[in-house]
């Protein structure tokens, strides 16, 4: 949804006139689309079907990956950000642009985190922590 709010926000606006908006468009709507295809398979178990794939490997990297292009593209965003525009609409969905590249990215880097103990095993709850082999 966050990265849904970027790309909509931006490609509300006359972003062909500044190029960093265009990395921005591609980095929100490249995540977007990925992240939409890893849910969906998430969604219907196919991960599961594929059990070769170290999926927890995948998600890490790729998350990684979304966090530091959305880095990038966050600061391209919030440094094309003008509020002498002539266009009041498009500093406000700039603006708000950003914010939610920002929010995005921190989102990114946190599911890297979670992504990073899945891969590593550290992400056992309370009940399977409590349970031991006693013979």
């Amino acid at each position: 949804v966050l990265g849904l709010l970027v790309w909509s926000l931006i490609a509300a606006t006359t972003y062909h006139l500044h190029a960093a908006y265009g990395w921005v468009m591609f980095v929100s709507l490249f995540f977007w689309i990925l992240t939409l295809l890893f849910f969906v398979t998430y969604l219907l178990q196919l991960h599961q079907k594929f059990y070769m794939v170290p999926w927890p490997l995948v998600l890490m990297i790729y998350n990684a990956v979304a966090t530091v292009l959305y880095i990038t593209a966050f600061v391209a965003c919030a440094a094309a950000v003008q509020p002498t525009s002539w266009r009041q609409w498009d500093y406000n969905r700039r603006a708000a642009a950003s914010f939610f590249a920002c929010v995005t990215m921190i989102t990114y880097g946190v599911s890297t985190f979670f992504s990073f103990r899945a891969w590593k095993g550290l992400g056992s709850n309370a009940a399977t922590s409590q349970v031991t082999d006693h013979a």
